[in-house]
């Protein structure tokens, strides 16, 4: 709809100029060396010089009288008067003619008739004689149409047609519409070329680059497989139109260039700014500080995220908030945190982990307990797993130093002599054997002295 007012506006400019500097008199215009090519092969060209014609005051009125029709919301009025113009098409001459062609065209494109209007725009520049303002006018309106219609083949012909026949040096706006045009037919390098003119243009005048002329350079860039390039148009985004989805941008593309730690400060900076909301986002910046060795913040944003109601308290979820816990030494938080994983996933992978934390806490019978617990779910599992046997295994070493802190000598042999059959746990439970037998005949000898 933008697009479509913008031509609308434009064609109605062009016909309320023609039509008051046209009245009564005849125009001699000479176009550049460089003369417009015909869009169809067999037509013959624009001339290097052309006499305009004047436009009779009788084709005028009728002329203007369509467009108040048209106006006032009449089109069928508006089209019968054109009509009874077209039927005199004979005894007008090239400008009578093109003007006419143009006010057809714009009550069609004005009923949303593009393809009929895309054609009598064509018949206007058809017309050899006419100003070359309704010629400029008119393949700008084309070129807009074809965009329209994805046809940018047709749209950069039109494009280029106008190029030549304007004598006037580009705008930003005109630069950005090539750099569009070769954007969508994929030629990513003219399109860099056009956006570098017009932001340069505009850049000279102390004045910034609109927004999307920069994310149709940092497309370009990212087209064109030049990241660094992408980041520094980025970073010009954050400080001109800050807006969150470009410093989350902006700190996925410092990941990209591996600068990792101007990643995460930008990745804070926006989550202290409220920019971050999804779960995916506060998830990335939990990991950027485990990875930078701030585990208390990555658990801290987790846990946040679950509080609020942001990110699902699912198994992955309380997972990385368990592990961030165990890594900041938050063995107790930890600990609260595996309780409700390991009722969600039933695996016995979190009663192992969970285990094993408790015996680092020195909690022995809640180490007991979740070993035991750990072993029972994995016997319902495919016990030839690498992790699961390993798992199993260091269950008995867990019981058997469990059970001796609590001075059960005979249960903890037990458990240390199931953790010897096993590869991996074999040499720590024949030594810690040995020990417990040694520990034991102590402890007896000591309760024979007392008593």
């Amino acid at each position: 709809m933008k697009n479509k007012n913008a031509l609308l506006i434009t064609t109605i400019l062009t016909l309320l100029v023609a039509l008051t500097t046209s009245k009564g008199f005849a125009e001699e215009v000479t176009t550049p060396d460089n003369t417009i090519e015909q869009k169809k092969a067999g037509k013959q060209g624009y001339r290097a010089s052309k006499k305009v014609p004047a436009m009779r005051n009788r084709v005028y009125s009728q002329l203007a009288r369509a467009q108040k029709l048209a106006d006032e919301g009449d089109k069928i009025g508006g089209f019968a008067v054109l009509n009874a113009v077209e039927d005199r098409l004979d005894s007008l001459n090239s400008y009578e003619r093109a003007m006419l062609f143009n006010f057809y065209a714009f009550i069609y494109y004005g009923n949303d008739d593009v393809e009929i209007a895309t054609d009598y725009f064509i018949q206007v520049i058809d017309e050899i004689a006419i100003p070359d303002s309704l010629a400029l006018s008119t393949l700008y309106s084309l070129t807009q149409l074809s965009m329209q219609q994805q046809n940018y083949t047709e749209a950069l012909n039109y494009l280029t047609l106008w190029r030549n026949l304007n004598t006037a040096k580009l705008t930003g706006n005109q630069e950005m519409l090539f750099a569009q045009i070769y954007y969508q037919d994929k030629d990513f390098i003219n399109s860099l070329k056009h956006i570098e003119l017009a932001i340069n243009l505009v850049e000279a005048n102390n004045e910034q680059p609109k927004e999307n002329w920069l994310t149709l350079q940092r497309a370009t860039y990212y087209e064109l497989k030049q990241p660094k390039q992408v980041t520094k148009v980025m970073e010009k985004l954050v400080r001109l139109y800050d807006k969150p989805q470009y410093w989350l941008q902006l700190s996925s593309m410092y990941g990209e260039i591996g600068e990792e730690d101007k990643q995460m400060a930008v990745m804070e900076a926006a989550y202290q700014a409220n920019y971050i909301s999804n779960a995916s986002d506060i998830i990335t910046l939990s990991q950027l500080y485990l990875f930078h060795g701030a585990p208390y913040k990555s658990a801290a944003v987790l846990k946040s995220g679950i509080d609020q109601g942001t990110i699902f308290a699912d198994e992955d979820n309380l997972n990385r908030l368990a592990r961030a816990y165990l890594t900041a030494k938050e063995d107790d938080k930890a600990i609260h945190v595996l309780i409700q994983v390991s009722d969600i996933a039933q695996t016995g992978e979190y009663d192992a982990l969970l285990a094993q934390t408790y015996l680092n806490t020195q909690q022995w019978t809640a180490a007991i307990k979740a070993s035991k617990v750990a072993l029972t779910r994995y016997s319902t599992e495919d016990n030839k797993k690498k992790d699961t046997v390993k798992d199993r295994a260091n269950m008995n070493l867990i019981i058997g130093m469990s059970h001796f802190n609590l001075k059960n000598f005979d249960l903890s042999l037990i458990a240390f002599n199931k953790a010897s059959k096993f590869v991996s746990t074999k040499k720590t439970a024949l030594q810690w054997g040995k020990y417990v037998e040694r520990e034991q005949k102590n402890y007896k000898t000591q309760l024979s002295m007392l008593n």
